[in-house]
């Protein structure tokens, strides 16, 4: 301790805080690398919670139950946390397909076997529903998510408006047990015809039924048989009128005959 200079131990507590600045300093870089990484990784996390529930549905002519495929990016966050995926990377993104199969179905109602790719997930929906009929005419367009599916269920619902004599013309008994089975599901023709329409298709009927009302009213036919139906709430709101008004009347009877009123003249 003698031969230490004088000041030496004063020297070495002001050292102190600058080794510390001098460590700092070193470790400042990989921190401000693992903040920038976490906070990359939440925006991940947060991108993947939003686009978990997002399939893409190809356009297809089978039924898929809902089913779609799911892609994504594995390479939109690298390890180090970049914002931008490394255009030299040989990571590749990922697609999930559903497991598709071609199935046989018979259709009561239509009288027709049928060859469909479906998965699955379909095939147990269909065995759930008891029957390929009941499956169609139960799910709907959100669930079923195919056009085949669609227009399947457009016929049968118009065969069962129309109680189509086609069905089995030799087994009157069976044609009718069929129509009775499926009569729950039963809606007006003019409803089923637009089932399952595209926007497409449903512009192009609209155009069609316009065009031949146009023609009918050039022949000369008289414009009623062509006016709105009237909406049913300003019917049952002016049936309620003439019930407001005749109890009124039963209540104050005497009232209206000596001012001179009659439910005749009502």
């Amino acid at each position: 301790m003698k031969d230490l200079p004088p000041g030496y131990f004063f020297a070495l507590r002001s050292a102190q805080p600058s080794a510390q600045l001098c460590t700092l300093s070193l470790c400042l870089p990989f921190l401000c690398k693992l903040r920038l990484f976490k906070q990359m990784q939440d925006k991940q996390r947060a991108l993947a919670r939003a686009q978990r529930c997002r399939p893409h549905v190809p356009r297809q002519h089978g039924g898929k139950g809902g089913r779609g495929a799911l892609r994504a990016s594995s390479n939109f966050l690298s390890l180090l946390g970049t914002f931008f995926p490394d255009p030299l990377s040989t990571r590749l993104p990922k697609t999930w397909k559903p497991q598709l199969f071609r199935r046989q179905f018979y259709s009561e109602i239509l009288d027709a076997t049928m060859t469909i790719t479906v998965t699955m997930r379909t095939l147990d929906l269909i065995d759930e529903a008891y029957g390929f009929d009941f499956y169609i005419l139960k799910t709907p367009k959100a669930d079923m998510c195919s056009k085949l599916g669609m227009d399947l269920k457009r016929t049968m619902l118009l065969r069962l408006a129309r109680r189509d004599p086609k069905l089995h013309p030799d087994d009157p008994a069976r044609r009718e047990a069929i129509y009775n089975k499926y009569q729950e599901f039963a809606i007006p023709e003019e409803e089923a015809e637009w089932v399952g329409l595209s926007l497409q298709e449903a512009i192009e009927k609209q155009r069609l039924l316009e065009k031949k009302v146009s023609s009918l009213l050039l022949s000369g036919l008289s414009s009623d048989l062509f006016q709105d139906p009237v909406p049913l709430f300003k019917v049952y709101a002016e049936e309620l009128v003439n019930q407001l008004k005749e109890q009124e009347l039963q209540k104050h009877p005497a009232a209206d005959q000596a001012m001179g009123f009659s439910e005749s003249s009502v």
